[in-house]
């Protein structure tokens, strides 16, 4: 059985983080370890305030001795939202004990979006976000995290070519294979595009466009990517299944907007994930 281990913080209430990753993926069929950062009494976008925070900095080191003493082996390494600088570290730490030649790691390296750093970012922390980046196999920035990674001005008029460059030099920091979510040239599809720097070769995945904004999208799209790496599918197809069920969380979400505006209703698309997986 194969068996991914997800690093990010967990929300008791809201749809993001290890509340997504972790249900996405056992649908997928893998063995879902789990290392939360922090625990939160909500997750911390708009509509949520006074939330409680707990952080759990400290124990991750002590999991890890824990489990290498097992001689615990993971086909992916997947980490989301870290909080701070030494939780960067650590998480990189965490990479030299568990990478293997024959396993993933997978940063989506959670910084921003609409353009502006999430509360609490510095600098600084992009700074050590490239560090961990060029540790992985595969990252997963939106277009606000491809500027702040690159150091350029953010901009949501873009065509193939601008994203073909910023592809190779998110591939320069280190990464073998980007991938950029959200990418879309006009207004009736979006999807996502990435680059094998190895093969040098590009991989574009559109669908339906919903002009509307949704929470906890991000978490969807890049924990059904670390499930369908770490179940040995291509480039091309982790892409396009990643799109399609973020597709078909946001259409679910729609008729439940006034009861689920905390995040995505992923639970109701659940039998589609596993009849994707089971068709490849």
């Amino acid at each position: 059985m194969k068996k991914i281990v997800s690093i990010q913080d967990i929300s008791c209430f809201g749809k993001c983080s290890l509340t997504v990753a972790l249900p996405i993926i056992s649908a997928m069929g893998i063995e879902t370890a789990v290392i939360p950062t922090a625990v939160l009494s909500t997750h911390t976008g708009e509509g949520f305030k006074d939330y409680t925070f707990r952080d759990l900095t400290s124990d991750i080191p002590a999991i890890a001795k824990h489990w290498k003493s097992m001689d615990l082996k993971f086909d992916a390494l997947y980490t989301g939202y870290l909080g701070s600088m030494e939780q960067v570290q650590i998480v990189s730490d965490f990479f030299d004990d568990f990478s293997t030649k024959d396993n993933y790691i997978i940063v989506d390296p959670v910084l921003g979006d609409a353009g502006k750093l999430y509360a609490g970012f510095t600098q600084e922390f992009v700074s050590e976000m490239k560090r961990l980046c060029a540790k992985a196999d595969f990252i997963m920035p939106n277009m606000t995290e491809v500027a702040f990674l690159l150091g350029i001005p953010y901009t949501e008029t873009y065509d193939e070519a601008y994203v073909r460059d910023v592809l190779r030099r998110l591939a320069a920091l280190g990464c073998k294979v980007p991938v950029i979510t959200g990418v879309h040239f006009d207004d009736k599809q979006q999807g996502a595009a990435a680059y094998d720097s190895v093969n040098d070769k590009y991989y574009f995945s559109f669908d339906k466009n919903v002009n509307m904004r949704f929470h906890g999208t991000g978490d969807i799209f890049s924990s059904v990517f670390s499930g369908a790496c770490a179940l040995g599918m291509d480039i091309q197809q982790c892409l396009d299944i990643a799109v399609k069920f973020t597709l078909d969380c946001i259409e679910a979400t729609i008729p439940n907007m006034q009861e689920t505006w905390y995040g995505s209703c992923f639970e109701l698309c659940l039998g589609k994930l596993i009849e994707y997986v089971n068709k490849r």
